[in-house]
């Protein structure tokens, strides 16, 4: 696949995203796609059903994620995107954070997905109550 093509994948894997379109995102991923935040103590996601179980405890309480794209960068088999997301809870609260995220192409879909940001800045924006949902949550939620 061209470097284009690469970063064309990526781009409409999180497009998907930020509309909660599950059925799209799966379609950008590999069947052997490996999802992980790198800061976060739980194994991550394999498998398309896996990583969208695995967003879904997040994303099952915000009312919407909106993304800036700073910087999309793309060699060979991977896309590097910089990005800055916000999050607004059901209940209203934001929180926004920078990641950057490095996606590996596999046959033309997301192989890897490996987000990379600061835990304790984003995570301390959240709101007690979501805090409270998400250690209700364990690896067992989004793995076989």
């Amino acid at each position: 696949m061209s470097t284009d093509a690469n970063k064309a994948i990526v781009e409409k894997m999180w497009r998907a995203l930020g509309e909660m379109d599950w059925a799209t995102m799966k379609s950008c991923m590999h069947p052997e796609i490996f999802y992980e935040d790198v800061p976060s103590d739980d194994p991550g996601a394999h498998g398309p059903e896996n990583c969208v179980k695995r967003l879904q405890i997040a994303f099952n309480h915000l009312e919407k994620q909106e993304q800036v794209t700073h910087h999309i960068v793309a060699e060979g088999n991977l896309v590097f995107l910089d990005h800055t997301e916000t999050w607004t809870f059901k209940s209203g609260e934001v929180a926004a954070h920078t990641f950057a995220t490095l996606h590996e192409i596999k046959d033309g879909l997301v192989a890897r997905w490996s987000d990379y940001w600061d835990m304790q800045k984003f995570v301390g924006q959240f709101p007690n109550w979501f805090l409270e949902e998400m250690m209700k949550a364990s690896a067992d939620d989004f793995s076989d």
